[in-house]
């Protein structure tokens, strides 16, 4: 029953973290750690392994619709794998209770930024209805366009902080990269889509950092990865053909916050 439970949570939790081009570590982590695991020897590296998975995985459909940006952001993918392992070894040397507050902040910044985006864009939506002049200044606020060039350096510049919080916390860091996209001009989709392919490989390097202190093979694992290739397909799927970004966003941000105070709690 207990497994199940978990098995559950997790194909949910794919699900909705497939949608957004994100792994679901934030999600993933606490739900391993609520499950009695160690949080340092096979919590942080499990989470890091269900996360690349699950955007490995969701790569499949968003490659085939051609929402991935692979010449714009390889050099953010190559930053991120060299720095990854670079968190993941200074993992050890971090106590329990830091790693868990530091995670804990990471994942209420990272619900604050969904709400912020989704209040501007409401703004933005109002404006925007109110003359045909005012739809004119909004469309030419959003135009800036950035060169190939200017998102590779972006990209590179970035990734590497991304990956050493990634690999260090046993996220992706997708929670970050999808805002920087967004800000490149990058539509909701396609954010998604990229983030995915960036997230992967922050992911598997962080993940290969902690490989080294081994990670059992037990039910509960075989169970957690069974349930982020269900949950990645399903929610990558959904995304390319039905979804709305805002009303995953919400329930994105809301989970976040669930995720954050229990946390916090539990500290107490």
């Amino acid at each position: 029953m207990f497994t199940l439970i978990i098995f559950t949570l997790i194909l949910l939790s794919s699900f909705l973290f497939a949608m957004l081009g994100l792994g679901g570590g934030m999600v993933y982590i606490p739900i391993l750690k609520w499950a009695g695991l160690d949080f340092k020897e096979i919590v942080i590296p499990l989470g890091l392994l269900l996360n690349g998975l699950n955007t490995l995985l969701a790569l499949i459909p968003y490659h085939k619709a051609k929402l991935v940006d692979y010449k714009g952001m390889w050099p953010m993918g190559v930053t991120a794998v060299i720095f990854a392992p670079i968190g993941a070894l200074v993992t050890p040397y971090i106590s329990k209770p830091v790693l868990i507050v530091l995670f804990a902040i990471l994942v209420l910044l990272a619900a604050f930024k969904v709400f912020y985006d989704l209040n501007k864009a409401k703004k933005k939506q109002k404006i925007a209805a109110t003359s045909s002049l005012s739809r004119e200044i909004a469309a030419t606020s959003e135009a800036r366009v950035y060169t190939l060039r200017q998102k590779q350096i972006i990209g590179a510049s970035t990734g590497a902080g991304i990956g050493f919080i990634g690999g260090l916390l046993g996220v992706g860091g997708g929670f970050i990269i999808a805002p920087i996209l967004m800000m490149l001009g990058y539509k909701t989709k396609e954010a998604a889509a990229t983030t995915a392919f960036v997230v992967t490989f922050s992911s598997f390097s962080g993940y290969l950092g902690h490989l080294s202190k081994g990670l059992p093979l037990t039910w509960l694992t075989f169970f957690a990865i069974l349930a982020v290739i269900i949950g990645s397909q399903i929610g990558s799927n959904f995304m390319v053909k039905k979804a709305k970004g805002s009303t995953v966003k919400m329930i994105y941000g809301i989970t976040l916050v669930l995720i954050a105070i229990k946390l916090i709690v539990d500290l107490f």
